[in-house]
């Protein structure tokens, strides 16, 4: 597969680091950048929660640290529940939502809804999701998140803006399509190296091991959608 830099035909750079063992087991995480576990995939209901309270939380103009005080939480256990990262008890829930004025009917009327129903995430308000290789400088923002058991598709926007920054190679289910939205960078899958610049797009198989090779040009954002098959 060939790519497209300042109007001209550019051909992959073949590489040899990690280039050709593929995982053709199937142990392949469903999920952007990171191994999932049976765990994971139980969380959605988590995920739901979360995303519910931290947008009523901003939308009051709220901070993580005076709703854990006003709740009688700690702040790290307010942002685990943000993220999604455990099971918040009915006790727990109910002291936030007594917080943001909800009751727990508003918190849970939205789940399980029909398909077709729209979802509007406002600049800035996408949840910050923790992946494999997320550290200072480089960030993972869900753009939507999915009410059933059954994803189809995960929208993140990308955020790197550190030049030093490493990366592990990424591994996973689905089909992945990319867009650079800003800076440029050189973009690894298999054994190839393709060059990303602002208005470039690449689709590829996500089975395959694929990640940032090189930070050209720093700040980066990326939209990242991963498609799961049914």
């Amino acid at each position: 597969m060939a790519t497209s830099e300042g109007g001209k035909h550019i051909e992959p750079v073949p590489s040899e680091r990690n280039g050709s063992s593929v995982d053709s087991g199937n142990d392949i995480p469903r999920t952007l950048a990171t191994r999932s576990s049976a765990q994971d995939r139980e969380r959605v209901l988590e995920r739901y929660i979360g995303t519910v309270l931290r947008q009523r939380r901003l939308e009051k103009g709220l901070t993580l640290t005076a709703v854990a005080a006003q709740a009688g939480l700690s702040q790290g256990m307010v942002s685990k529940i943000e993220h999604g990262q455990v099971a918040t008890s009915l006790d727990s829930l109910a002291r936030l939502t007594d917080v943001l004025g909800m009751t727990l009917g508003q918190v849970f009327r939205h789940y399980d809804a029909a398909d077709n129903l729209a979802q509007l995430v406002k600049a800035g308000e996408g949840l910050e999701v923790l992946r494999q290789g997320t550290r200072s400088g480089h960030t993972y923002h869900l753009l939507a998140y999915h009410h059933g058991r059954q994803r189809t598709f995960e929208p993140f926007l990308i955020a790197i803006d550190d030049s030093n920054e490493a990366f592990p190679t990424f591994q996973h289910e689905g089909t992945q399509f990319l867009y650079v939205l800003k800076g440029a960078l050189e973009y690894r899958h298999g054994r190839h190296i393709y060059r990303l610049a602002p208005g470039d797009s690449f689709t590829f198989d996500a089975t395959v091991p694929h990640g940032p090779e090189l930070l050209r040009d720093v700040p980066i954002r990326l939209l990242a959608v991963t498609v799961f098959e049914g």
